[in-house]
């Protein structure tokens, strides 16, 4: 797994980081959303990213993290990406990333037992500001059974 610096900022915010590795057994940042997150842990493993010319393309349209993010993912290759930001998602989708957001982390977490329910996590994150729409709100609950 490859992540920008949302999810990790969230989580961190709602003391729920524990999540992530019961997840994924090894989870790649580039220095970037080291520097964004601010933090450091013993499962996050920081990795230079070799292409700034690709990291470089991207900022135009995204910020610094989220540009060495997919960079990262794509040159480690078949790695998801933990992507929240629109603009972002849509530069991923045109190099045929694998990716997922908080949501969609949650309820696998949910659906590996890692979390027992999903709607109290999404509700402290809104208390946190980190905006989840109401419609995907909604839809996780449905597919985690929680409506």
């Amino acid at each position: 797994m490859v992540s920008d610096s949302t999810c990790l900022i969230g989580l961190e915010r709602i003391n729920r980081l524990d999540i992530l590795p019961q997840l994924y057994s090894t989870f790649w940042i580039p220095p970037a959303v080291k520097a964004e997150v601010g933090f450091a842990l013993p499962w996050l493993k920081v990795r230079q990213v070799e292409n700034q010319t690709l990291v470089n393309s991207f900022r135009s349209q995204i910020g610094w993290g989220e540009s060495e993010a997919i960079a990262l993912a794509l040159e480690l290759e078949a790695i998801t990406i933990l992507l929240d930001d629109k603009k972002a998602r849509r530069v991923a989708e045109q190099f045929d990333l694998s990716m997922t957001g908080t949501v969609g982390m949650l309820l696998k977490a949910k659906r590996q037992g890692v979390v027992d329910m999903i709607s109290p996590i999404l509700g402290a994150l809104g208390t946190v500001e980190f905006h989840i729409s109401p419609a995907l709100r909604r839809r996780a609950l449905e597919l985690a059974n929680e409506s």
